[in-house]
């Protein structure tokens, strides 16, 4: 397990990057998983989908389908995929915990089918 160092506080993340706590989940920690996944610098509109990814998943306990992110935040029709490169990525910056094989499946384009 590997600690993320955000304002002097030492957040847990797993191997691959998760938050262990997704309750430790700031905008400060979103900023320092988007340096650690290589994101760059979390803009306004990449932080309007963080926070749908992040509301929907509580309201909903599931990650959103793709396109409804963009429509949701009146983005262009790919903007999950520009802004990040990968719907994964987005939901690590999220901070939201480890998706199950079904859901990486669905995010790789794989129809939920691994």
């Amino acid at each position: 397990m590997a600690v993320l160092v955000v304002s002097g506080l030492k957040i847990q993340i797993d191997d691959e990057g998760y938050l262990e706590n997704p309750d430790d989940w700031n905008e400060k920690v979103a900023c320092a998983l988007a340096e650690k996944e290589g994101v760059g610098e979390l803009t306004e509109d990449r932080m309007e989908i963080i926070r749908f990814l992040r509301d929907h998943y509580k309201k909903y306990n599931f990650f959103p389908i793709l396109s409804s992110i963009c429509k949701n935040v009146h983005q262009p029709r790919e903007c999950v995929n520009e802004e990040f490169m990968s719907p994964i990525t987005a939901w690590k910056v999220a901070g939201l915990p480890k998706p199950n094989r079904q859901v990486i499946g669905y995010l790789r384009g794989e129809g939920g089918v691994v």
